[in-house]
């Protein structure tokens, strides 16, 4: 079978079992141990914005038709300028219907840029929220890369509405329990007592006034 469409059934075999015909799997339900042979082809997107999502992770064969790291890019670097709204488009609809969306790609030419043919697989996943805003996937290009970066046009695009699944709203995020991680109140000093009114010598009694008196002694020779 074709590199190509070997790795690209395996992910979404495992996706499905993770699935289990009940809509969407979670983010935190993939291991790395289940996709062994595909990691190396592998991504995990996160959306960031309508029709924008980043690398969370990808493996190695992406850094090498990319020449350098991907993580934390946006997923239509991979593509042309030409193509790049269309691909968005595709990749909304995958956090949105949700959707299953499958790209036949090829390589962009130039010097030092044989010809390359791919083939990209991308799959919603949900957040510990429960909102589709992850999408697992995997780029896998057949030949020679060549100079990098490799950037790919779209020849070919389908995509598969998952029944029984719709989007969740996200939920606000849970109130942090009050223990050891709650800050510390701020030290504020108890307030002073109010000086005690000192009476007008005009108003004061015979007694007040003698006990404001002080007696000054004055030695003489």
């Amino acid at each position: 079978m074709d590199k190509r469409f070997q790795v690209t059934s395996e992910l979404r075999g495992y996706w499905e079992g993770l699935r289990g015909g009940r809509g969407v799997p979670l983010r935190a339900a993939v291991d790395p141990r289940g996709i062994d042979r595909a990691l190396e082809y592998a991504f995990i997107l996160e959306r960031i914005a309508p029709s924008i999502a980043r690398f969370r992770l990808a493996g190695m064969h992406l850094s090498d038709l990319m020449g350098m790291e991907v993580r934390g890019m946006p997923m239509t670097a991979f593509f042309t300028p030409k193509v790049r709204s269309r691909v968005a488009a595709l990749l909304e609809g995958v956090f949105q219907g949700p959707e299953i969306a499958e790209l036949t790609l090829a390589g962009e030419g130039g010097f030092g840029k044989p010809e390359l043919q791919a083939r990209m697989l991308i799959l919603p996943l949900k957040s510990d929220l429960g909102d589709v805003t992850r999408a697992l996937g995997c780029l896998v290009a057949d030949g020679q890369i060549g100079r990098a970066p490799r950037r790919f046009d779209v020849i070919g695009d389908s995509v598969t509405r998952i029944e029984g699944a719709s989007q969740a709203a996200p939920q606000p995020a849970r109130e942090r329990m009050a223990g050891f991680a709650e800050p510390a109140p701020a030290f504020r000093p108890a307030p002073l007592p109010a000086p005690a009114a000192t009476p007008r010598i005009e108003a004061a009694t015979p007694e007040e006034r003698r006990a404001m008196l002080r007696l000054v002694r004055s030695d003489r020779s």
